[in-house]
């Protein structure tokens, strides 16, 4: 199999406008987010696609690979699909832009769900966090989600799912890393289905997966990481780099 890693970096994020550019003790987060995806060794290529020529600017400037969107997108699903669609590939891997403690045991689960596939049940794969601070639970920036028996996902939220109304009951609660293993199919489909009403509602693209019938397989990890959506992840960021 042919295994790329595509990274979204849209420059314009609402809840922190151009953190992808802010320093990170010496590079900009988009650039160790690059930097640790290649030190991975897990793929055939990895590509920056973004919106910004600051962005391309940086990461070619330090010898990576970068592409320029053509059109405008509402998510990193889309801004990549556009990217690969005339690609020959057979996974493509979404490594959001905001991580750059990106790890390679995580990734090796999500390659590995392809490779043990072979009647090719899954569409795509993700990776889960068991939390159990109720504060994480309740907040609406994180989104949690539940699945089967074998790990396939049932349905992503905001809201606490699934809901406490027996105490007694001893529920797990995963968070959702936003990192995504594609079969180029599936993203392909993606691409090119409207948004439905649950999509809409939550604000959560895997959603727009599920509702039209595709197979997520969620993948639990260990490592939480930060993801840098504020000014205060960045000092946190900084801290755990230290």
């Amino acid at each position: 199999m042919k295994i790329i890693a595509m990274i979204p970096a849209r420059y314009s994020a609402s809840r922190f406008p151009g953190k992808l550019m802010q320093d990170l003790e010496g590079k900009p987060v988009i650039t160790r987010t690059y930097e640790a995806t290649i030190a991975t060794k897990l793929f055939d290529e990895v590509i920056v696609v973004t919106d910004s020529d600051i962005i391309y600017n940086e990461i070619t400037s330090v010898g990576g690979k970068a592409m320029m969107s053509i059109k405008e997108h509402e998510c990193g699903s889309d801004r990549i699909a556009e990217a690969v669609e005339f690609m020959d590939v057979d996974i493509v891997v979404n490594v959001q832009g905001d991580e750059p403690f990106t790890e390679v045991d995580s990734l090796k689960k999500l390659i590995k769900v392809f490779k043990d596939d072979s009647k090719k049940e899954v569409d795509l794969a993700s990776l889960m966090v068991h939390i159990k601070d109720w504060e994480e639970i309740e907040n609406p920036n994180t989104v949690k989600v539940i699945v089967d028996q074998k790990d396939f996902a049932l349905y992503f939220s905001r809201s606490p799912i699934p809901f406490p109304r027996d105490k007694n009951i001893e529920a797990r609660y995963y968070k959702h890393k936003g990192v995504y293993a594609f079969r180029k199919q599936a993203l392909m489909d993606f691409y090119t289905l409207p948004m439905l009403t649950l999509e809409a509602s939550e604000k959560i693209e895997c959603i727009r997966y599920l509702e039209y019938g595709k197979r997520i397989k969620m993948v639990e990890t260990n490592v939480q990481g930060v993801e840098i959506d504020t000014p205060e992840d960045l000092e946190r960021a900084k801290k755990l780099w230290k």
